[in-house]
């Protein structure tokens, strides 16, 4: 199967368009720094937290790399979903410009 996959920047457009960006990085990575609007489910927990993504709406995956986030892509997309990977992840999120943040909402980093 091929992983559907968009840029960084489309990405952001596909979220500012009422996608939902779903991190799949673990939880130091996550706490390190993120997308403002993502929502967190680890690689290995997203099967057990697939009946909380919503069926009606695109979803973007994204990890640090785009490794772990095409893997979330292909189960998603197996089991019904709208989902596209970001190519490059978090690493090429902040490379095209696009915000990251820690929960207190202080920038973060992508570790």
């Amino acid at each position: 199967m091929t992983v559907p996959e968009v840029t960084a920047d489309e990405g952001a457009q596909l979220v500012r368009d009422g996608a939902l960006l779903l991190d799949v990085r673990n939880d130091n990575e996550w706490a390190a720094g993120h997308a403002p609007d993502a929502i967190y489910v680890t690689l290995s927990q997203v099967p057990a937290h697939i009946g909380d993504l919503p069926h009606d709406r695109r979803i973007v995956a994204i990890c640090r790399s785009g490794a772990r986030s095409a893997k979330a892509t292909e189960y998603l997309v197996a089991h019904g979903y709208d989902t596209v990977n970001l190519g490059g992840g978090m690493r090429a999120w902040v490379a095209a410009g696009l915000p990251v943040i820690t929960d207190a909402g202080t920038p973060g980093e992508v570790i």
